[in-house]
């Protein structure tokens, strides 16, 4: 899982979902096999610099979904999202769920 913002990020997606208790259930049932990242100063750049290119590219994205993908990109790791503007970020793989 990447850092503290995605688990609110994943709650806010599920919360809005027509099968939210399940999606609930499945969710705090596996949390703790979960990983939450630290952000470093490594992230901090990597954030800055995807959002400034992303938005005088003229797709802007959400702070949150920033300091995800900076994360993603930092580890290697999939994002889990339906948001399609994280396909906008080079390097980071987004997974549809």
């Amino acid at each position: 899982m990447q850092e503290d913002d995605a688990l609110g990020e994943y709650r806010y997606g599920i919360s809005a979902s027509r099968h939210r208790p399940a999606y609930e259930a499945w969710l705090d049932a596996h949390l703790d096999a979960f990983e939450i990242l630290d952000v470093t100063e490594q992230t901090a750049i990597a954030c800055a610099d995807l959002r400034s290119a992303l938005k005088r590219a003229g797709h802007p994205i959400p702070a949150n979904d920033a300091w995800i993908a900076a994360l993603a990109l930092q580890h290697r790791l999939p994002v889990l999202s339906r948001d399609e503007h994280f396909d906008l970020v080079r390097g980071v793989r987004r997974e549809a769920w």
